[in-house]
């Protein structure tokens, strides 16, 4: 399975996080990122990927989301969010990256509206079961395995 980065993104911890041109992922996240909250970060959660499907589907629920809304570091589009599991590796421009969790939502994310959470997470997306409709609409955490730069227009391939 292969899409496109469609953003890269950074920010000085919170929501949301802004677009840039290109990023440097290292074996710490993104250069130049940070996070509000030290319990975000960490090798295991270097990164969060969100689709744009994702976001799109919760745009469709009513929530004002948009790429970067979410804090995440990586909106790609063409990467079935419903077929990424734990454990896999997704090549993104000249690096790679391991989806290490599922990223559970936080209160912070309240700005977007009441009830995002609820729409993005349920007990069956906490008990890693990827059958919930609501698998990786909040993005997934991974590690960087190979550091490189990363681009928007950047292919995403999903490594079997």
């Amino acid at each position: 399975m292969s899409g496109t980065v469609i953003q890269v993104s950074a920010g000085r911890g919170g929501v949301p996080n802004t677009a840039i041109a290109e990023a440097r992922l290292t074996d710490s996240g993104v250069a130049g990122d940070a996070w509000r909250y030290p319990f975000h970060g960490g090798r295991r959660r270097s990164i969060l990927l969100v689709t744009a499907e994702g976001i799109e589907a919760l745009i469709a629920e009513g929530f004002p989301l948009f790429p970067g809304a979410l804090g995440e570091n990586l909106t790609t589009r063409g990467l079935d969010r419903r077929a990424i599991r734990l454990g896999q590796h997704v090549r993104v421009g000249e690096a790679e990256i391991a989806i290490t969790e599922i990223r559970m939502p936080c209160a912070t994310l309240d700005v977007y509206g009441r009830g995002v959470q609820a729409a993005m997470y349920d007990v069956r997306v906490q008990n890693s079961d990827a059958t919930s409709a609501r698998w990786g609409l909040s993005g997934f955490y991974a590690s960087v395995v190979r550091p490189g730069i990363v681009r928007p227009g950047d292919p995403a391939i999903l490594l079997e």
